[in-house]
């Protein structure tokens, strides 16, 4: 196991310096100049060429890749150009949002996702089973900013059952904020409960014929004991990769979501630092997500170890 634990840390390490490096060129290789984009177009070449020589743009992109590599083993993720502030003080100003939008809405996905995928399975080639697997690919077809559309429209305009965007300004109290992300948490659960569910629908089938559920039947338990009991524990471990996975991209690729509901988290964040050219802003949250992904891999292969006792590292 300390073999397993260490393999994984240091590929983690490599996965993390690699996407350090290709985010790096990758964000200075883009056209633009964030001096000429943060002074303005009124702004004269010899304002722009001192603003360079103070954001340290000027050096060779060598040193500045090695200077921001030795910076970031020290935590260190530079100072936002637009902000004014360390990255790590700006991602976790937005890590709020995006976290707890993230958290809603895997538990939106699973509560749709993982009974109707379990009675799916057990009801194969009935009409529910059907319906349930069109209704899964249509959640998946329609875009999460068209749903959030037609849910601010209705349940929030119409009804005035939700906030229509925002987070609650900076007075608001937690509940408040909360309850700000219950629609976005609904659209994005939504969309992201078709993977889900086509997941536990497929382990659940491979799992009812085999041939220890036939024999849990032939016993005489009850269906219910017999599908919860012995065909859900056994299929967990697909479920489980996928829940994982869905989690680590709810944090990360929520940004048409937050942009439709003008959440203040690190999806607009990403995209805001984009168009101004904020290369630290960039770079920092590259690396997060990166080191969430492999986080997120490395326990969901440890719970594999909870699920199924077979399992051995």
């Amino acid at each position: 196991m300390r073999r397993y634990l260490a393999n994984r840390f240091a590929g983690m390490i490599v996965v993390i310096f690699l996407v350090l490096t290709i985010a790096f060129v990758l964000v200075r290789l883009a056209p633009g100049d964030p001096a000429s984009l943060m002074l303005g177009p009124d702004a004269t070449p010899e304002e722009v060429d001192d603003l360079r020589v103070r954001l340290g743009l000027d050096r060779p992109i060598t040193v500045q890749y090695f200077t921001f590599l030795a910076n970031a083993m020290q935590g260190d993720l530079g100072t936002s150009l637009f902000f004014d502030q360390p990255v790590v003080q700006v991602l976790a100003d937005r890590a709020e949002p995006s976290i707890f939008l993230a958290l809603f809405s895997l538990v939106v996905a699973l509560v749709i996702a993982a009974p109707i995928g379990i009675w799916a399975a057990y009801r194969r080639g009935s009409a529910g089973d059907q319906i349930s697997v069109t209704s899964a690919m249509l959640a998946a077809s329609v875009p999460s900013f068209l749903t959030g559309l037609l849910f601010q429209r209705f349940l929030a305009t119409d009804l005035g059952w939700f906030p229509v965007s925002g987070y609650g300004g900076p007075e608001a109290d937690f509940a408040t904020r909360m309850g700000h992300l219950v629609l976005p948490a609904i659209t994005l659960g939504i969309t992201n409960s078709a993977l889900i569910l086509r997941f536990t629908r497929a382990s659940m089938l491979d799992i009812l014929g085999e041939d220890y559920v036939r024999t849990a039947r032939a016993k005489g338990m009850t269906e219910r004991r017999v599908v919860l009991r012995h065909a859900l524990k056994n299929a967990g471990i697909p479920i489980i990769t996928v829940v994982g996975l869905t989690f680590a991209l709810l944090v990360s690729g929520a940004v048409v979501t937050e942009r439709v509901f003008n959440l203040p988290g690190m999806g607009n964040l990403v995209v805001n630092a984009v168009l101004r050219r904020d290369y630290p802003v960039i770079q920092g949250t590259l690396i997060v997500v990166a080191a969430l992904y492999v986080l997120v891999n490395l326990a969901t292969d440890l719970l594999y170890l909870v699920v199924d006792k077979r399992v051995k590292y």
